[in-house]
């Protein structure tokens, strides 16, 4: 058992409270993971505000970034004093994952939303014995130290920062794997990325890995979009105070665009950017919606265009495989993960959700 200071969602739409827990021992296929840092991804704000179902009180993050200190009996993809970035977990047995596509684990919403392991125990609980939930996407990592599992565990080089590269866990992985593992684009191609987010720049910095010849970014805020056009974008796009459709439309010279990645989840800006695609295109959306929510498109008019409509997990990623992929094109100067980055302290992680909701901070990360 293992003293740790964690920040605890107890109530819905309230900000977090930062505790004293108990940790206890890890189990034979768990990493005990000193934290360095964690981003806070839209996700976490989503289930503290009770759309995803994780029961409360919990410890949420899971863009975890920090140094092996202890392995279970089973473990074998690492050993103590391993630098480490934790990702989303899988079951690793259901039809999906046995195939390769673990990020469509079809055991996902027990295995990192439902704040117990497989068995039914949480690793955190209060001086009083109040259980918490942990391992949220199989980490918690909003707290000092967690028990994550194995599947959650990504080693990287010593010399890398983690406090830098922290969100390569989720957010930023989730939008350049959405481009170079999911959509693919021909290079030349034409992309648009709408909402320029985390999620949304990391992809128009994978549309200029991936060679596309015209990258258009879409958001409401100019200070987003000068830095889109910073990170590779070719034309941007205010939605806010322009019609969407006839801009495209005349970026494209009226043939429409091959691929469009949506991380808003707006059902009215999925109508406009699906009458935008060129034929054969793909509309693809990375957005977090409640429950409920869907999307008109109108399908007669444009039935000849042979267009598709996708939705994207984790980027298709398998994390211990692409996370190392993203760390070489940083190092490489391909990637500057820096430039979205912002740090704070971790006693100021309420600050953080404020400045991330508000759109003053695109990557919000806390220090520990």
């Amino acid at each position: 058992m293992k003293t740790v200071t964690a920040a605890v969602a107890r109530e819905r739409k309230a900000p977090l409270s930062i505790e004293e827990l108990r940790l206890d021992d890890i189990r034979n296929d768990e990493v005990r993971v000193r934290l360095v840092a964690s981003g806070i991804c839209h996700n976490d704000a989503l289930t503290r505000d009770g759309v995803y179902p994780t029961p409360l009180p919990a410890v949420l993050g899971h863009e975890g970034a920090g140094i092996v200190e202890e392995v279970g009996a089973d473990v074998t993809s690492v050993e103590p004093g391993d630098h480490v970035i934790l990702s989303a977990a899988y079951c690793g047995h259901c039809a999906q994952c046995l195939a390769g596509d673990v990020a469509y684990c079809a055991n996902m919403m027990s295995v990192d939303f439902a704040g117990r392991r497989r068995d039914g125990s949480t690793s955190l609980s209060t001086e009083a014995g109040e259980v918490v939930s942990s391992h949220y996407f199989g980490q918690s990592s909003f707290s000092t130290y967690v028990n994550a599992l194995e599947r959650s565990v990504v080693p990287v080089p010593a010399d890398v920062p983690l406090e830098l590269l922290a969100p390569l866990g989720c957010g930023i992985q989730t939008g350049a794997g959405s481009v170079l593992n999911d959509l693919r684009p021909e290079a030349g191609s034409v992309l648009a990325v709408a909402g320029a987010g985390g999620v949304g720049l990391a992809a128009i910095m994978a549309a200029g890995v991936a060679g596309c010849g015209t990258v258009i970014a879409v958001d409401v805020h100019d200070s987003r979009l000068e830095l889109a056009r910073e990170l590779g974008a070719t034309h941007t796009v205010n939605s806010g105070t322009t019609d969407l459709g006839a801009e495209l439309e005349r970026i494209t010279g009226g043939r429409g665009v091959d691929y469009i990645l949506d991380t808003t989840a707006v059902p009215a800006v999925l109508s406009h950017l699906a009458n935008a695609l060129a034929v054969r295109g793909v509309l693809a959306t990375v957005g977090s919606a409640p429950a409920g929510t869907e999307v008109p498109f109108e399908i007669g008019l444009s039935l000849p265009k042979g267009w598709t409509f996708k939705t994207i997990i984790q980027g298709s990623s398998v994390s211990q495989n692409f996370i190392p992929r993203l760390v070489e094109l940083w190092s490489q100067g391909r990637f500057p993960v820096e430039k979205l980055v912002k740090r704070y302290a971790f006693e100021d992680i309420n600050k953080a959700f404020e400045d991330s909701a508000s759109g003053a901070t695109v990557k919000p990360v806390v220090v520990f």
